[in-house]
């Protein structure tokens, strides 16, 4: 009955028309994967607080960096990237934070040639959860080359962070549908984890899902095994929809009318 419910809402609502306000819509622009992958970590990175201020901070920093995301890493030195982001600042994060960030990219792109061939480094079986490849990548993320560190930018999932925005950034990368513009096909949407933040930690409580008091990684463990019971290969393919209540607060008779 439940699974029936959630698809009805997926089919709904899971549609361009309900992204907006939403940092995923940052992304939409870029065609090319090698931008639109780093376009999306920005965006998911900077993924709290009050969504229009997330907007303002992702464009600001988007803008920054051009029409070209890669080509503005590959192209600039350290000093300049610094020197670019002087004075930015999203509620906590400040320019040190998003230098640190981009200079972690940059050196990932030299090493690897993409973040995705980074991610992939890390994963050791294909299908399996994405937790070892996601402590490896967040590591790699951390890693400024001395540069500063991009701090609460990056979560630590080691540490038991649910690691919300991590989770965003890969739910976009991975999975392909109306709204997810994936791209990052080597990794199965059945390995991914839901992005779990308080507003989902709610409503996955109430949909009994979980019955832990905290919003850590073991709960968005537990939680994304709850989903899997609906949608085994792709667990968090309804937290678009269960998030839009959140955002848009005009779609709550929407909710109502499906889970209640």
């Amino acid at each position: 009955m439940m699974k029936e419910r959630l698809e009805a809402l997926y089919e709904e609502l899971n549609r361009p028309c309900y992204v907006h306000p939403d940092p995923l819509e940052c992304v939409y622009g870029y065609n090319s994967a090698a931008d639109r992958e780093i376009a999306a970590l920005v965006a998911a990175s900077l993924a709290y607080g009050q969504v229009r201020q997330i907007l303002k901070s992702v464009k600001d920093v988007l803008g920054r960096m051009g029409p070209s995301p890669h080509a503005y890493l590959i192209h600039t030195s350290p000093a300049r990237i610094q020197r670019d982001m002087a004075g930015f600042v999203h509620r906590f994060a400040r320019d040190g934070h998003i230098s640190a960030l981009l200079l972690s990219v940059r050196r990932i792109l030299f090493e690897h040639g993409s973040l995705y061939q980074c991610f992939l480094a890390h994963q050791k079986v294909s299908g399996q959860s994405v937790y070892p490849a996601l402590c490896g990548f967040a590591a790699a993320l951390r890693d400024a080359n001395g540069c500063g560190s991009p701090g609460h930018l990056v979560a630590c999932p080691e540490k038991g962070s649910a690691c919300k925005r991590l989770n965003l950034f890969l739910r976009w990368m991975v999975r392909c549908d109306r709204v997810d513009p994936g791209g990052w096909e080597a990794v199965s949407p059945a390995a991914l984890i839901i992005p779990l933040d308080t507003h989902m930690f709610r409503i996955c409580a109430k949909l009994g899902l979980t019955c832990r008091r905290q919003a850590d990684m073991k709960t968005a463990l537990e939680i994304t095994e709850g989903f899997r019971q609906w949608a085994p290969s792709d667990p968090v393919r309804y937290d678009f929809v269960l998030t839009r209540m959140g955002i848009n607060k005009e779609l709550a008779g929407v909710f109502s009318e499906y889970l209640n």
